[in-house]
């Protein structure tokens, strides 16, 4: 199959024309396809986009009297109906719309190397992608020669967003350095009165990541014939990520007990997660948000998509797609935790990805969610996405996939019912514009954070908000007559001082009466632990105040907490949230406001040291005293070549990992070996480059 017709000439000299051998790709097909940066033995190329194949022969070939077809099959079953099975005669584009053109001839003599064919292959822009092996046929007057199929010949293709037939095209060549290129990002965390940051490798290029990726989509059973969709692509590697029903990449695990593998906080890339899973096949122990985030950006960043990671602050787990998010009180306003099943989650990572959506109605194109932490099922999977951020923005929930929760996450009000003494609850207190706040990402090429919440959602209390909430609750699980936001002559607003582990803390409520009448206040203060997935211990420390506040005056409550009273109930990734409420007892209106507060953790701040440094041996450290200054010395071998960044994770049983990161320049290796991610190319270090400190 895949020849045209037509073999006449007699001419004695015909004989089968069995090639000598393939040269697949070149060093310019690597640039021009920006895939130079992979470790990858085989050639990897994206779609829409010429390669290099030389077929050597063992004679000139002959237009008039020779044929010949390129094959190339993905999966254990290729066919040529599902696009797996390609074959495309010389001259002409095959039915799976790849081509293979000669390139012009040079007059004049024959290259070096013996009689050879130079074409250029094209594969079409929404081809699968995946490892395909690729070989020839050819046909003369005597008869066909299909030459074998060898490992050295396989091409692994890839999304192409340079490409502006390629579904995840994206016009500005400054964002593809970041969203597909950068090998080095930060994921944001903490609360969003204290965001911190922590460095993330995210290794797309490393030697395996690739392979493992491919894995991945394998292990899921993903038809071959589907994975020219990003929309599908990024499904499957979002329901993949996480190990829930389909033995995917890792555990999550948010019980503060890590024994039986790594503490979440302890990664500081995906490389080795992703290579331990390729390796094993069994799913990595232990994973939390940041993680599952970070390892999705490598795995879609590696097959081509652009990808950034996403912090969203505040972020609402609604559990009964009500699309608000629900706080209970019993009557004397303490908090009912075992009723309160949706948890805002002090922070919480996500991914978008960007592409079109031909499967939704035109004006969904763009930034894609798609979060691998395992929470909710959707249809029936743990994954979620890919969710068009426009229609998250504008309410539309019932646009595909997984709108509802991420509307929830971003965009829901907070509700405070509280237990009426006939054992109903009533709406007491309606709280917006308290979910989803500064939403984080860090900037194409600029390095910093950006404040993305305005893709995300309309000004808050703007008029489209409010519609755009309307219209997400007319689809809730529970339609309901809005509750008018509270107001009332008197607020009530919480902060604290600074947050230093292991130093005191102060806690401070400031109540204003911006009424004519003096008004008394009755005020409960709860302090609890918090987990930052929104999950509160039992507080461990509770006030009652009664205070009389002037007309046009404040008062302020300050609670002072010190180190002994709170540092054991606060792990790692842990904050303490303050839940304050109360009435006016003139009025009966209802106050109430929560406040998280994370600790503070010392920073790493990593230097390079002149030269080569002899081996240190890992050093496991005794106590550190408050204010002291620990250096250690490590000798760090390159990889490759140019602009890296170096990330470094310490752990402490009291502060728990401390994360920190050096920008450097790698000099290519004297020999020339450096650039192919294997031990003879590795490269010495040269002069430090931009941010020196910590994170």
């Amino acid at each position: 199959g895949g020849f045209r017709g037509g073999f006449g000439g007699s001419r004695g000299r015909i004989r089968l024309l069995a090639p000598r051998g393939l040269v697949v790709g070149s060093a310019a097909n690597r640039v021009a396809h920006h895939t130079s940066e992979f470790a990858c033995p085989h050639l990897v190329v994206r779609r829409g986009q010429p390669f290099d194949l030389r077929v050597l022969l063992p004679r000139p070939f002959d237009p008039e009297d020779d044929s010949l077809c390129v094959e190339l099959t993905l999966g254990p079953n290729p066919q040529v109906a599902k696009g797996t099975h390609v074959l495309i005669p010389l001259g002409e584009t095959s039915a799976t719309g790849w081509t293979a053109e000669e390139e012009e001839r040079e007059e004049g003599a024959e290259r070096p190397g013996g009689p050879a064919l130079r074409l250029c292959v094209t594969a079409p822009p929404d081809a699968p992608i995946g490892r395909y092996r690729l070989s020839v046929k050819t046909r003369t007057g005597v008869g066909e020669y299909a030459a074998p199929f060898e490992d050295a010949n396989d091409i692994i293709l890839l999304f192409n967003p340079w490409c502006p037939d390629d579904n995840v095209y994206m016009e500005k060549t400054s964002d593809l350095n970041e969203y597909v290129l950068n090998e080095t990002g930060r994921i944001f965390y903490g609360t969003e009165d204290q965001i911190a940051e922590r460095s993330w490798n995210y290794g797309q290029f490393d030697a395996g990541v690739l392979e493992a990726c491919l894995y991945i989509l394998d292990r899921r059973g993903m038809p071959h014939s589907a994975r020219g969709d990003p929309v599908m692509v990024s499904r499957v590697v979002s329901a993949m990520v996480n190990s829930l029903d389909d033995n995917g990449v890792l555990v999550g695990n948010w019980t503060g007990d890590y024994a039986q593998g790594t503490n979440p906080s302890a990664w500081a890339g995906s490389v080795d997660i992703l290579r331990a899973y390729h390796r094993g096949g069994a799913p990595v122990r232990f994973g939390q948000c940041w993680v599952f985030a970070g390892v999705m950006t490598t795995v879609l960043r590696c097959l081509g998509l652009p990808t950034r990671t996403v912090t969203n602050y505040n972020s609402a787990h609604d559990t009964d797609v009500s699309l608000t998010t629900d706080i209970y009180f019993d009557e004397n306003m303490r908090p009912m935790e075992r009723l309160n099943t949706d948890s805002v989650w002090n922070f919480h990572v996500w991914n978008d990805c960007w592409m079109k959506r031909p499967d939704l109605p035109d004006g969904y194109d763009g930034w894609q969610v798609v979060d691998a932490t395992p929470q909710e099922t959707s249809s029936g999977l743990f994954c979620c996405g890919p969710c068009s951020v426009t229609a998250v923005k504008n309410g539309e929930v019932f646009l595909k996939y997984d709108t509802p929760f991420v509307f929830a996450e971003v965009n829901s009000d907070k509700v405070y019912w509280q237990r009426q003494p006939n054992g109903a609850f009533s709406v007491v207190h309606v709280e917006e514009g308290a979910i989803g706040r500064r939403i984080s990402t860090l900037g194409a090429g600029s390095g910093a954070r950006i404040d993305i919440t305005h893709q995300y959602k309309h000004p808050e209390g703007s008029e489209e908000e409010r519609r755009a909430v309307s219209t997400a609750t007319s689809h809730g699980s529970r339609p309901r007559t809005r509750g008018t936001p509270s107001t009332g002559e008197v607020t009530v607003t919480v902060g604290a001082g600074p947050a230093v582990a292991g130093a005191e803390l102060e806690l401070r409520v400031v109540a204003r009466n911006q009424g004519a009448e003096p008004r008394t206040l009755r005020l409960r203060l709860a302090l609890a632990p918090v987990r930052y997935t929104g999950v509160a211990g039992a507080p461990f420390r509770q006030e009652q105040h009664r205070r009389a506040v002037p007309p046009g005056q404040e008062e302020t409550v300050t609670m002072t907490v010190g180190y002994a009273e709170y540092g054991p109930h606060v792990g790692d990734q842990d904050a303490l949230k303050l839940s304050v409420a109360g009435a006016v007892e003139e009025t009966g209106q209802v106050v109430a406001k929560e406040l998280r507060v994370r600790l503070q953790a010392p920073d790493l701040t990593l230097t390079v040291g002149a030269g080569r440094v002899p081996g240190v041996p890992a050093v496991s450290l005794g106590t550190v005293e408050a204010g002291q200054t620990l250096r250690l010395r490590q000798p760090v071998v390159p990889l490759r070549p140019g602009r890296r960044r170096l990330v470094a994770a310490m752990e402490s049983a009291q502060l728990g990992p401390v994360h920190g990161t050096l920008q450097f320049d790698a000099a290519p290796d004297p020999t020339g070996n450096a650039g192919r991610g294997d031990a003879a190319g590795r490269a010495p270090l040269g002069a430090p480059g931009g941010d020196r400190g910590g994170t």
